[in-house]
């Protein structure tokens, strides 16, 4: 386990610089420099050239990517952002408690709502319970996120006026953000629930257990329900570490100073030190998740952990 760890540790950097160059390359090919949507467009040419040279964004693309990449892995140095001055993982971890606290209510709702009708939908095939679950998860997979959060909004605060519109001022205030993005990914996790289950209670073993004389409460929850869970829990991680670059529309819906929108308002700014390190950020939780996932995989499935071993 050790030694897969170390090559999947070892493996983040080629993807780090990938991303770098990658966030580096489109924001350089955005119009205008940062001096101009510092100044505005009343300011002088030489006002503009002395503040990027400041700024250090003067200079030829690959020059300033040198300075970018040789300051991030030499040094570990992301820079401050254009805008206010302050280092620029200082304004992530500022953000960072409200992104994460709604990823972990958005993945928490999404599971206690999709795996148990997943399940219920698999063993009661066929039944009303199936057909209402599988309506229900396609309406709710085809609706778009930012769309549901208009739609709670109009009928849980203007109208109903029981939970407020934006803010982050209490945990009221994540509840409609919550409904808007759990629901969707409930929708996904519960199909995918649904068709493992039903692949699962399928195999040899499942009916070996019933034949041996096994209830069916035992053969589903202790036999099928661990080997249907392993394409579950590997949706459920890559779905928890892109939650955090994925709230920037719903935090603008809500107006919630996530990293989603800390993200955005610097790519609007033309911010390149603070998108840059957000981005590089966003990342490296997405591939930690993917790591954790595999080493819950290990305890739950013998055989990947088999595999990672060897």
């Amino acid at each position: 386990m050790a030694k897969f760890l170390l090559k999947r540790i070892l493996a983040l950097i080629p993807v780090i610089l990938g991303v770098i160059f990658i966030v580096f390359t489109i924001m350089s090919l955005k119009p205008g420099t940062p001096a101009n949507m510092i100044l505005g467009p009343l300011a002088s040419q030489e006002a503009i050239d002395q503040l990027n040279q400041e700024l250090g964004y003067d200079g030829h693309f690959l020059e300033r990517f040198a300075r970018y990449s040789f300051n991030v892995v030499v040094r570990g140095d992301f820079g401050n952002s254009y805008l206010t001055g302050e280092p620029v993982f200082g304004r992530i971890f500022a953000r960072l408690p409200i992104t994460m606290l709604l990823a972990v209510l958005v993945v928490i709702t999404a599971v206690m709502v999709g795996v148990p009708l997943g399940i219920l939908s698999a063993v009661k095939r066929y039944s009303t319970l199936d057909l209402m679950s599988t309506v229900t998860a396609m309406l709710l997979a085809a609706i778009p996120e930012f769309w549901l959060g208009i739609m709670l909004i109009l009928l849980f605060a203007l109208r109903l006026s029981w939970l407020p519109t934006f803010g982050v001022d209490s945990l009221r205030s994540f509840i409609l953000p919550t409904l808007a993005m759990s629901l969707p990914a409930a929708a996904a996790i519960l199909r995918l629930t649904r068709a493992t289950m039903l692949e699962t209670i399928r195999q040899d073993y499942i009916r070996t257990a019933r034949a041996k004389g096994a209830p069916e409460r035992a053969a589903i929850w202790n036999h099928a329900l661990r080997n249907a869970l392993i394409p579950v829990v590997t949706m459920v991680g890559a779905f928890f570490g892109a939650l955090f670059g994925g709230t920037i529309l719903t935090e603008t819906v809500f107006t919630m100073p996530g990293l989603g929108l800390l993200t955005l308002e610097a790519i609007r700014m033309n911010d390149t030190p603070q998108v840059m390190a957000s981005v590089i950020f966003l990342s490296m939780i997405f591939c930690v998740m993917m790591i954790i996932v595999d080493i819950v995989l290990a305890f739950i499935d013998p055989r990947a952990k088999a595999r990672q071993i060897g």
